[in-house]
């Protein structure tokens, strides 16, 4: 026990020395972004534990504002994708391009080719645009011809999407959406921070300089430091029993889920819930996590992840609707 006690407060210490400068990140973008500080916290989460994101929201709501705000204090590369039914897997990742002089085929790489990439509108384009993202967000490498190259770390795909126009759009299949880490469902402003957005929006200026504040080693030095980072047994239990349930409801006394959901979470969810966790934790100078962490980003993990029956449809039912059952009946440790 008093290893345990020795070893957290060093990785206390360390995630002090080494966060400092998440205060700097949320300072600059907040220069740019008004109000939506839980969105701007949760984009933080999944940049910090390097998984991919989802922005699902009506047009109008800053999503492709705030990654290209997140580009600019960064010290990094970034590609903005806008995609189209026209658009072809070669457009996204490079193609063979034969050279008359030479007599042979050089590669000409794509735009991901970047560290930050804002995919705009995903759904707008066909599956095998959409499937052409999957060796990237899953294995951080690209393939062109017989030829593999390795991407630049760090790597994030901020995707988007409109919920609510259908009609010339590709939804996305159940193995791509699971490669996101988060999907992240963005609100409307409040009141105030409207009156404030419209002050802004309407003030004759050039535009706010953002200078970048972090740079992509620190990025890359704070995915390592967050593996350290400890869960106790009961956090993992907790984890493991929120995901079961949503599998077997029955075996939780959740006898009115088991006709509501068709599938439950994936192992993925199991795993982006730790690394999430552990990424609120490093935000908020900790070196542990607790199951407050596990609430707050709960059902971002789990949204695209719990496939509802014909049933919960019919009854009108939504996937927030499930995870707060589950989060209301699964005893916190």
């Amino acid at each position: 026990m008093k290893n345990i006690k020795f070893s957290l407060t060093e990785v206390n210490e360390r995630i002090a020395r080494e966060s400092v400068f998440i205060d700097d990140l949320k300072k600059a973008l907040r220069q740019v972004i008004v109000g939506q500080s839980e969105l701007l916290d949760k984009i933080i989460i999944g940049l910090l534990a390097n998984g991919h994101i989802l922005l699902e929201g009506v047009p109008g709501l800053a999503k492709t504002l705030i990654v290209k705000t997140l580009a600019q204090v960064i010290n990094t590369g970034f590609q903005r994708i806008q995609f189209t039914p026209d658009m072809l897997p070669a457009d996204l990742i490079g193609t063979l391009i034969y050279d008359q002089k030479t007599g042979g085929f050089k590669t000409r790489k794509g735009p991901i080719f970047a560290n930050l990439i804002l995919a705009d509108e995903i759904n707008r384009s066909p599956a095998k645009v959409q499937s052409a993202l999957l060796e990237a967000m899953q294995e951080r490498q690209v393939t062109i011809g017989d030829t593999t190259y390795l991407l630049d770390l760090p790597f994030l795909v901020l995707a988007t999407q409109n919920p609510i126009e259908q009609e010339g759009t590709y939804p996305l299949p159940e193995a791509q959406v699971d490669r996101f880490m988060l999907k992240i469902k963005v609100d409307y402003p409040k009141f105030d921070e409207e009156r404030n957005i419209i002050r802004q929006a309407t003030r004759i200026q050039s535009g706010i300089k953002i200078d970048p504040v972090i740079t992509s080693d620190q990025i890359l030095q704070a995915h390592s430091t967050i593996n350290d980072i400890y869960v106790d047994e009961k956090v993992e239990d907790y984890v493991l029993n929120l995901v079961f349930a949503t599998r077997s409801p029955k075996d939780y006394k959740l006898d009115d889920l088991s006709n509501l959901i068709a599938f439950g979470a994936s192992p993925r969810a199991s795993i982006n819930l730790i690394l999430a966790a552990k990424a609120r934790a490093f935000m908020q100078h900790r070196g542990y996590i607790t199951p407050e962490d596990i609430r707050y980003i709960g059902a971002d993990i789990l949204r695209h992840r719990i496939i509802l029956t014909y049933e919960a449809e019919a009854e009108e039912l939504t996937t927030e609707d499930i995870i707060q059952r589950l989060f209301d009946s699964i005893e916190v440790p």
